[in-house]
């Protein structure tokens, strides 16, 4: 692999100049409160084989989550549409990469047929960057959100989405659909960006986040998250968690970086419990309405739980969620 391709050592770059010498090793105990049961389950195994059977994609396993057995025993899910192929290459990320194929006009009512089979209350949308596309899938996110309200209109539809490169007629024509949930995450503080994220940039995201948030004139929810565990420090982050909140970011999510592969970024440390716990005190300081902050905490983790069910999305009452430990 080109050293330019190389994720874990992006455009050659001398990873541990960055992230300093003392990284984890890749083998290696992890701390207590990263033991979660292996998925297996009955509601797992019917949800594996209806996943299969309509030939779609999940981030749940695309990226290897470790709540995929938690996440799909309680009935959630979320779908990565545009196929399983990115046209980026982040130091952090376990979807492959290269050039995609993958082109099915059916592919949201197929997704929307399995939601509705799953009895879902709130669904997520992801993809793959698609930079290739004309519109950088956009369409695709359109299609299925409409499917969705007409196949199991009593679902909540969160969108996650790519950065469209910055477009905004991508974005304006996402967020015209009025998805409850509009969800773009930064994933990295902006020091970090040139190492973890390269193909992308932290101010066009929060450009992203801003337009949506005007565009969705109050109707739309939008929310942004970021990992830990690549060096970065408390404050660092709560300087990042300032910009997002200037960037009319309503609900935040706070997780744990773990490495899935040699060929992945390395883990500087594992952030303890007690500090995803402050970390989630200083959101709240900031004015962000929902917050959840712990070591297994992804983006889509309980995402039922972070916006109120009665008919458009509803934050009040929103409290602080305990630091998932």
């Amino acid at each position: 692999m080109s050293a330019t391709r190389s994720r874990a050592n992006p455009g050659g770059a001398d990873v541990l100049r960055v992230l300093g010498p003392d990284v984890r090793p890749l083998r290696e105990r992890k701390p207590p409160w990263f033991k979660v049961p292996l998925p297996g389950g009955r509601r797992y195994r019917e949800l594996t084989e209806l996943i299969r059977s309509e030939n779609l994609h999940t981030v749940c396993q695309e990226a290897a989550c470790p709540n995929v057995g938690e996440c799909w025993e309680r009935g959630t899910a979320t779908f990565m549409i545009l196929g399983d192929t990115c046209t980026r290459r982040c130091g952090f990320c376990n979807v492959k990469t290269g050039t995609p194929t993958w082109n099915d006009p059916l592919e949201p009512a197929r997704v929307a047929r399995s939601i509705a089979r799953m009895g879902l209350r709130h669904a997520v949308i992801t993809s793959v960057d698609r930079d290739d596309l004309p519109d950088k899938g956009a369409s695709a996110f359109v299609g299925v959100i409409r499917q969705v309200r007409r196949q199991a209109p009593g679902c909540q539809v969160e969108v996650l989405t790519p950065d469209f490169q910055g477009q905004e007629m991508p974005l304006a024509k996402v967020i015209a659909e009025r998805p409850d949930v509009f969800n773009h995450n930064v994933e990295v503080v902006p020091r970090l960006y040139p190492l973890a994220r390269r193909g992308s940039r932290f101010e066009r995201s929060c450009r992203v986040l801003r337009l949506a948030a005007e565009l969705g004139e109050g109707e739309v929810v939008t929310k942004s998250g970021l990992m830990v565990g690549l060096g970065e420090t408390h404050q660092e982050m709560v300087d990042t968690f300032a910009l997002l909140r200037q960037s009319g970011v309503q609900v935040l999510t706070v997780g744990q970086y773990l490495r899935p592969s040699a060929r992945h970024l390395p883990v500087v440390r594992y952030w303890h419990p007690d500090e995803f716990a402050a970390l989630q005190a200083a959101a709240y300081e900031l004015g962000f309405l929902h917050v959840a902050a712990g070591p297994l905490v992804r983006s889509s983790y309980h995402a039922d739980q972070h916006v109120g069910w009665a008919g458009k999305p509803s934050l009040a009452g929103a409290g602080p969620l305990a630091a998932r430990g």
